[in-house]
């Protein structure tokens, strides 16, 4: 099952707009093969608003949302997940205006970094992160006339948050399911196991309307989505087997096996993708390498 990508980019960046009851957003100008027509930024509620991943180290998109909301005020600032695409600007935005910073916790790997990745994980990870409250599974944040439910979605980061808006069917889910493009899973920074795990929860919840991920449009249908994703994921895993069944190989001949026309820009991503999935499988005991296991080893069938 492939999952049904809607890539039409979100009408209008740098503007604010209204996009369902009591939502709106903003969307910032940090466009890239990563994070499409850039970030999206979250404002919920009215004269008195939460704001959900203010988005990179850039003031002119912090200027632009507060000029966009002259004669409200923002009581909180939601952030959920620690990558530079998505938190920095929460420290902008608190300086501004004066209000926490609350939700995922300071950023973690999934793991101890092996020689080599540490520079990867600063070159990506927002290490100054310090949120004023952390919240973890089904905790309850009171936010003026709404309430946001914390639900812990660990694999694209380890500290991974979805916010629920309570009583709505909106969920804003991050990074970890998004309409346009698969999530990428980067060891040490993420964690395939858990990220499936994370999958199959969502799928076990019922009532959700759509998902407001921070890159592109909305996921409608949450639940079939969802499904398709980890179904997807399984598939990736079988190819990655298949490809073994042949004889050993290294990341990069197995992602040319599996993903031919991939554009040259993601190939970095998808042998990071690939090392998640081989790390997973070594750990059920389905594959081996010689340790220490890097992006250069050669994996087997076990």
């Amino acid at each position: 099952m492939t999952p049904d990508f809607d890539r039409t980019p979100p009408a209008r960046g740098g503007v604010l707009l209204s996009i369902a009851p009591r939502i709106r957003r903003i969307i910032a100008n940090n466009p890239s093969a990563f994070t499409f027509s850039g970030t999206c930024t979250y404002v919920v509620g009215r004269g008195t608003v939460s704001v959900i991943d203010p988005g990179p180290d850039d003031t002119t998109h912090i200027d632009t949302l507060l000029d966009s909301l002259r004669g409200e005020v923002v009581t909180h600032i939601l952030v959920t997940h620690t990558h530079r695409d998505h938190s920095p600007g929460a420290r902008l935005l608190a300086e501004r205006t004066g209000a926490p910073i609350i939700g995922c916790a300071p950023h973690r790997a999934s793991r101890e970094a092996h020689i080599g990745e540490s520079q990867r994980l600063e070159a990506s990870s927002d290490v100054d992160h310090a949120p004023e409250r952390v919240l973890v599974d089904g905790d309850i944040l009171e936010a003026g006339d709404h309430r946001f439910r914390a639900i812990e979605t660990p694999g694209h980061t380890a500290n991974h948050l979805m916010f629920e808006l309570e009583g709505t069917g909106m969920v804003f889910s991050g990074d970890h399911v998004m309409a346009w493009s698969t999530t990428i899973v980067a060891p040490p920074d993420g964690a395939m196991g858990a990220y499936m795990e994370s999958l199959d929860k969502l799928t076990r919840r019922e009532g959700d309307l759509a998902y407001w991920p921070g890159h592109g449009g909305p996921v409608t249908d949450p639940r079939r989505f969802t499904r398709a994703l980890l179904q997807h994921r399984r598939q990736r895993e079988a190819q990655i087997l298949d490809k073994l069944a042949l004889g050993p190989a290294i990341i990069p001949e197995i992602v040319a096996a599996n993903y031919p026309g991939l554009d040259h820009r993601l190939v970095g991503a998808a042998c990071l993708s690939v090392f998640a999935h081989l790390e997973e499988l070594i750990a059920r005991g389905a594959v081996s390498a010689e340790p220490p296991v890097t992006l250069s080893s050669v994996f087997a069938r076990a």
